[in-house]
């Protein structure tokens, strides 16, 4: 639809610049709030759980990551894209969220019955079914937040998101504090931020993206289809970024021990704190924008080259900061023991830069649902990156691990750059 306020193309880089950092700071109250809540949770957890203790929370984070990447980075991101032009309520409309709340709830279902089979960090059953309802409480709050993010309606998305923080945290805060096991604590941080379902649910009916659904009916197989293109990517994003992750951090923990893994994890959760706020702003800010101008492809790349212009000066500056302030901010951050993480900061802010710019490439090819084009970087990546932590774990060590981070995500924007510009690069298809 032409007349949706997304939809309207940036006539200028002047203009890009004005429109990306005006919405960057409409959702700058939701990035606050996740980034403060996940500094809060990462330095409760480093100075009151015993050693390991982070390396166990970002595992435990992985493992949720594993169970929401299809439903988030998959269904979620293509529900975002085909509901942004049309009008909330209307008939296709709700053909599009039936199909995502379809194929969400199906990959929650899958994921569950695969965590059956393969365990839950050594934990009981019981852990098991308590983890498994809190990812789909997330799940559905996850789904009503991309369409609240689709209508325009970013006020309710930021409340939703400020109050995921704020519960999560305050669930961390009260089980630590009280002395609870680490497997409690890790549950109720989960349970804490499930509990957004409840006000999702009523600001999405409030904002009309819920109503009249008319459920149950008919599933609309097109829709199905499409989104599952996205499902897809989700996949491979799944296999080559969380499953690595995962597997990275387990081998990391049975070859250096918990303690001497927790350096690293220090690095590597400083990385995911800045991580998380970039990926939200693009998210609820570029995303949105780009996949609505997917119709008018010279207006996506010039909105594309302008928000590179602004990004790629601003990383460089802000992460070349995080670096100046090491011998204070991690011991801030974390707590004095973590200090020694400090000689593995420079290599991880270097492929953070690289991997950041990377993202606004990889972007256009979910705006415009190239899913081979995808799949193809997932898994040059992962396999890029596997080569080299063979390379470099056995030479270097511990160090090894961050080196092989730069070098992975040099790479990546390497290519990503020399695709997009080729004469009949990724732009151009």
């Amino acid at each position: 639809m032409a007349d949706h306020p997304l939809s309207e193309p940036p006539n200028s880089a002047t203009a890009v610049w004005r429109g990306f950092v005006r919405g960057s700071a409409g959702a700058g109250l939701a990035v606050l709030a996740r980034a403060l809540g996940s500094l809060v949770v990462n330095k409760l957890v480093a100075t009151l759980a015993p050693a390991g203790g982070l390396t166990l929370l970002a595992q435990f984070q992985n493992l949720m990551a594993l169970l929401t990447t299809l439903p988030y980075d998959g269904v979620q991101v293509g529900a975002v894209k085909y509901l942004a032009p049309l009008r909330p309520g209307s008939r296709r409309y709700r053909a599009w969220l039936g199909a995502a709340t379809v194929l969400s709830a199906g990959a929650w279902v899958g994921g569950g019955l695969v965590l059956a089979l393969r365990g839950l960090l050594a934990w009981g059953w019981a852990s098991l079914a308590v983890f498994l309802l809190g990812i789909g409480l997330i799940t559905g709050q996850a789904l009503l937040g991309s369409a609240l993010l689709a209508a325009g309606r970013l006020r309710a998305y930021v409340g939703l998101t400020v109050a995921l923080s704020a519960l999560g945290t305050a669930a961390v805060a009260a089980t630590l504090l009280a002395g609870l096991p680490l497997r409690v604590v890790l549950l109720s941080y989960l349970l804490g931020q499930g509990l957004t379902l409840l006000p999702a649910l009523g600001l999405a009916r409030r904002a009309g993206v819920l109503g009249p659904l008319r459920w149950p009916g008919r599933v609309s197989r097109l829709a199905l289809r499409r989104l599952s293109q996205f499902l897809l990517m989700a996949v491979s994003t799944l296999l080559f970024g969380k499953a690595v992750d995962y597997v990275l951090r387990d081998y990391l923990l049975a070859t250096y021990g918990p303690a001497r893994t927790d350096l690293w994890q220090a690095v590597a959760k400083l990385s995911d704190n800045y991580t998380m706020v970039f990926g939200a702003l693009m998210s609820s800010v570029f995303y949105p924008r780009l996949a609505a101008l997917a119709g008018q492809p010279a207006a996506a790349r010039r909105y594309l080259r302008g928000v590179l212009g602004l990004l790629a000066p601003v990383l460089a500056g802000g992460l070349g900061l995080l670096y100046l302030g090491r011998d204070w901010l991690l011991p801030l951050l974390f707590s004095p023991r973590l200090l020694a993480a400090r000689e593995l900061l420079a290599p991880q802010l270097l492929g953070d830069w690289a991997k950041l710019l990377s993202w606004v490439f990889i972007f256009q090819l979910t705006a415009r649902a190239r899913t081979g084009p995808y799949i193809a970087v997932q898994a040059g990546s992962a396999a890029v990156f596997a080569a080299l932590l063979a390379a470099l774990l056995p030479r270097y060590g511990l160090p090894g691990a961050v080196l092989a981070h730069a070098a992975r995500y040099g790479v990546l924007l390497a290519a990503c750059a020399g695709m997009y510009w080729w004469p009949r690069g990724l732009a151009n298809r």
